[in-house]
């Protein structure tokens, strides 16, 4: 069975949840995007993909506030090709929720979960993916000519 490619009008590829979400698992880095003091702020988190939630280490900073709230956040990963100008992007939406000492414990033996940073007392943290789209850039012989839009 094969799946009709669509395209948005800048003629990228517009990537299914399933396709989302196995980019998001086979990148090490995202980007976290949550509202600090009342302004939109971004911080730079590995994370792990654990099915349709994806899981990071904290301190006791901004992020892990949020999560205690928890904030609707946003959630950007991507890969790019810069030689070969392909590559692809994947935002996720949801509300992050401190994950629970009993559940820390099980997911740090069955995820790969190393934070990059030293922390002193370093937390779990999940964001529940409510909503994922993504585009990739595909090579130029793959994409639609601009009369087929």
């Amino acid at each position: 069975m094969s799946t009709v490619q669509q395209f948005d009008r800048s003629r990228l590829e517009i990537l299914g949840a399933a396709d989302c979400l196995r980019l998001l698992g086979s990148v090490p880095l995202g980007r976290l995007i949550y509202t600090y003091a009342g302004l939109p702020a971004v911080r730079l988190v590995n994370f792990v993909l654990d099915d349709d939630t994806i899981v990071f280490s904290t301190g006791e900073g901004d992020k892990f506030r949020a999560a205690e709230r928890g904030d609707v956040v946003a959630f950007e990963a991507d890969d790019v090709d810069m030689e070969r100008h392909l590559g692809w992007t994947v935002t996720a939406i949801g509300h992050l929720s401190v994950v629970t000492t009993e559940e820390s414990a099980e997911l740090r033996r069955r995820l790969p979960l190393h934070s990059w940073l030293p922390m002193d007392d370093p937390q779990l943290v999940r964001l529940g993916i409510e909503s994922v789209q993504g585009r990739r850039l595909l090579p130029w012989a793959q994409r639609p000519s601009s009369h087929n839009r």
